[in-house]
């Protein structure tokens, strides 16, 4: 049933699960690789937010593999059923493997809507419910090079009884035999790979039955779904997502969907995780927010043309005393509710005479030619050019987190990155001067 020419070669594993290698033989024409651990290129119906493409052609190691989600394909299906030539073409995306996925990983989702034989979507004039048939009608007009199955995963909430996660264990892998069957005669997905999905909620026994179960077939990777950021103390997940990974075949990559942030990638990464969405960018641009967080490890950081990134001291009273949270001023209170220990807020009026770069060091376009004061004036009078600049940064600047990633476990530096990571800025700071 699987193509089986994506191959997953492993250089390394740190420690029993910390895995190091490349996925290779990825897209139809089995000519893309994808280093691991890494993360999927973000998009909306194929396009990065707030970049052309020409723009993102300019940026450094772009990961080979393109997320789009069908809430958002979803209600161009007939479009794409008249154009006969896929997703990809229709994008006019070039030299890219396309990976399809249920839902979009930035945006909230409803719950509630979930049966027996439909899952939905929610798209821009509302719910959309999905069959099996549907959702691989769909699949056939995308024509993706990877795709999620059907799966009911509406079990992230902390009230959801045993019986709801036993049901959404056996609704996901009803799902997945019924797509596997369909996708065996379909002449528009040969070729294709298919990802089972790994659900189970909180419940350990039924997280080891779902990974038991999909690995029985013939797919060729897994999702982990219910583990996103605000559903599940990050303990609790790295603990599932260690245990799912003892049960899911070596050979194969495990993707994790709904998780972004720095540190909890470093956890998940320890715990068995290859892949992740590449959303986390996205997140911080929309909140007028800059990644600006230490990941050098590096003795000597010119090397192959890359400084590191530092991390500058930020303003007086930045920091909140009891938490990592920067206090920003003049912002939004849902701003400030939901930025993390990773970002400034350059909503804050303190940058407005800030003459520095966001990150010192940092090569990218905007680091390199503006400054924190012209974004933040960029941002207050609602220019569009300030989300083009932030998303340049915060993509570049991710993407160099998950090199240092790579790079600390094929040194063993991996505790010297969780302390730069996790540290207090002020810390940072006073290791720069």
């Amino acid at each position: 049933m699987a193509s089986n020419r994506m191959k997953l070669e492993l250089s390394r594993v740190v420690q029993g699960r910390s895995r190091l290698g490349v996925l290779t033989g990825l897209g139809r024409t089995s000519q893309h690789s994808l280093e691991i651990p890494g993360c999927l290129l973000y998009t909306h119906l194929g396009t990065v937010p707030h970049l052309t493409q020409d723009t993102l052609q300019t940026l450094r190691n772009i990961p080979s593999v393109t997320q789009v989600t069908l809430n958002h394909i979803a209600e161009q299906q007939e479009v794409l059923e008249d154009f006969k030539q896929g997703f990809t073409k229709f994008a006019g995306l070039h030299d890219t493997v396309l990976y399809c996925s249920l839902y979009d990983p930035a945006a909230p989702c409803p719950t509630g809507f979930n049966t027996n034989k439909t899952v939905s979507v929610w798209g821009s004039s509302g719910r959309i419910e999905l069959t099996v048939d549907k959702f691989m009608a769909l699949q056939k007009t995308v024509q993706p090079d990877w795709y999620q199955t059907m799966a009911d995963g509406e079990t992230w909430q902390n009230n959801t009884s045993r019986k709801r996660v036993r049901k959404s264990v056996d609704r996901t892998l009803a799902h997945l035999d019924e797509c596997l069957l369909l996708h065996q005669k379909s002449q528009e997905l040969e070729g294709a790979e298919v990802f089972g999905v790994v659900q189970g909620g909180d419940i350990l026994e039924e997280r080891e039955r779902s990974a038991r179960e999909t690995a029985k077939r013939p797919v060729a990777g897994f999702c982990l779904d219910g583990f996103q950021s605000d559903s599940m103390d990050q303990s609790l997940r790295t603990q599932l997502i260690a245990a799912v990974s003892r049960v899911l075949p070596e050979d194969k990559p495990r993707l994790l969907q709904g998780v972004g942030r720095p540190d909890e990638v470093l956890d998940c990464v320890e715990a068995g995780v290859d892949l992740f969405e590449g959303f986390f960018p996205f997140q911080v641009t929309e909140r007028g927010s800059a990644l600006c967080f230490d990941f050098d490890i590096s003795s000597n950081p010119e090397r192959a043309g890359r400084a590191p990134p530092a991390v500058l001291e930020l303003n007086d009273n930045q920091r909140d005393p009891a938490g990592d949270v920067p206090q920003n001023g003049d912002t939004n209170p849902e701003d400030q509710a939901s930025v993390t220990p990773f970002e400034i807020n350059l909503k804050d009026k303190r940058y407005r005479d800030d003459f520095r770069p966001l990150v010192e060091g940092c090569g990218c376009y905007c680091c390199t030619n503006h400054q924190r004061a012209y974004l933040h004036h960029l941002l207050v009078t609602n220019e569009l050019l300030a989300g083009v600049l932030l998303m340049i940064h915060n993509v570049v600047h991710y993407q160099g987190f998950f090199s240092a990633l790579r790079e600390a476990l094929a040194n063993d530096k991996v505790e010297l990155l969780k302390r730069r990571i996790r540290r207090p800025r002020d810390e940072q700071t006073e290791s720069k001067e």
